[in-house]
């Protein structure tokens, strides 16, 4: 595979396993979703909306907007995204994955762009830099999630890329 569409590859990977652990979340008891815990995050409903609004907002970046304005918009979604169901996040993500991968398609994945992050600075990247970077943060917080389903007595469930390869 060149470049490009070992990137759009990764992307795919990352919608996979977020709807794998949304898919394992919806076998859970419902309480569990919203369930205030000590963890980085209070509950899994706020990371699975942190993971949907750090795409969100990324892919606003990779289209043009500023940081400022892509942290913004995806602060105004904030609210109403963490009081989502799981269902509802599940068609939130689907919905989220189609929008970014038809960016995807028509962008130049070695395109540069400037990020300037109000937490560390001015960034120059690429497309594809930025990508791998959504990639690699639903990873992360995936594997929070995991860690507080045990917290609470439940197991989590694969999701890491090797599987998604022997899954398609």
């Amino acid at each position: 595979m060149n470049h490009p569409e070992s990137v759009l590859e990764m992307y795919n990977y990352h919608s996979w396993a977020n709807v794998v652990i949304i898919d394992r979340l919806n076998e859970l008891p419902q309480h569990i979703y919203h369930k205030e815990i000590q963890s980085g995050f209070s509950s899994v409903s706020k990371v699975l909306s942190h993971i949907y609004l750090a795409d969100y907002a990324w892919f606003d970046i990779i289209t043009g907007k500023s940081m400022d304005e892509a942290m913004a918009s995806s602060n105004q979604l904030r609210e109403e995204v963490e009081k989502k169901s799981i269902e509802e996040m599940k068609k939130k993500f689907i919905d989220l994955y189609e929008r970014n991968k038809a960016i995807l398609s028509t962008e130049d994945m070695e395109k540069e762009i400037v990020v300037d992050n109000p937490y560390a600075g001015l960034l120059e990247t690429t497309i594809s830099e930025s990508v791998l970077h959504v990639v690699t943060h639903g990873s992360y917080h995936r594997g929070n999630i995991a860690t507080m389903l045990r917290q609470m007595g439940h197991t989590s469930v694969m999701q890491d890329f090797g599987l998604y390869l022997y899954s398609k």
